[in-house]
């Protein structure tokens, strides 16, 4: 077998071993592929205690595929241990939570609106542990008023819709056009 048929087969096993270890760690498969594992070990080492038979094409594609190996390897490892460990693998994202949205046109004539827009902000925060002594009502107020003109003049719009909502364990605070 040539070394490039060789680099091609170190290739094509560095593609199934990731497969396969994805596959264990997704629960299709018991144990961990040991068999790829030492296939593609053996052969690295096999290339890199003698690069002299290598010409320099063939070095730059065994390093491009050492790093690769490298790279994965180090991430089976983690997942491996964290395995272990009794720990998850892929952290389990939380749905979004309900949102709140407010079409104001003018808050100083909608005072009702910007008042329940600031209850559910306060009530979010809340919710994820976020600390609420820092909003102060009347900075709220101005910070609506400000942004509903900046808006306005800079979309060319006549409403604005602001969005309370919490995403992940995170509140978000949106402002876009209103339709």
């Amino acid at each position: 077998m040539t070394v490039d048929e060789e680099l091609n087969r170190l290739e094509d096993n560095i593609r199934r071993l990731k497969i396969e270890y994805e596959s264990y760690f997704n629960g299709g498969t018991p144990r961990p592929p040991q068999d790829t594992l030492y296939r593609v070990e053996q052969t690295v080492k096999k290339f890199s205690s003698d690069a002299s038979q290598l010409n320099f094409a063939q070095r730059f594609r065994l390093n491009q595929l050492v790093q690769k190996y490298a790279v994965h390897s180090e991430l089976w490892r983690r997942k491996l241990r964290d395995k272990e460990e009794g720990r998850e693998t892929v952290p389990r994202r939380r749905p979004p939570e309900a949102s709140i949205r407010v079409v104001c046109a003018n808050p100083d004539l909608e005072k009702e609106k910007v008042s329940q827009l600031l209850s559910a902000l306060l009530e979010a925060k809340r919710r994820v542990g976020e600390s609420t002594d820092r909003l102060d009502p009347a900075a709220f107020y101005r910070f609506v008023r400000e942004k509903t003109a900046q808006l306005k003049q800079t979309l060319g719009c006549q409403k604005v819709q602001f969005t309370v909502s919490v995403d992940d364990g995170r509140v978000k605070f949106t402002a876009v056009k209103a339709e």
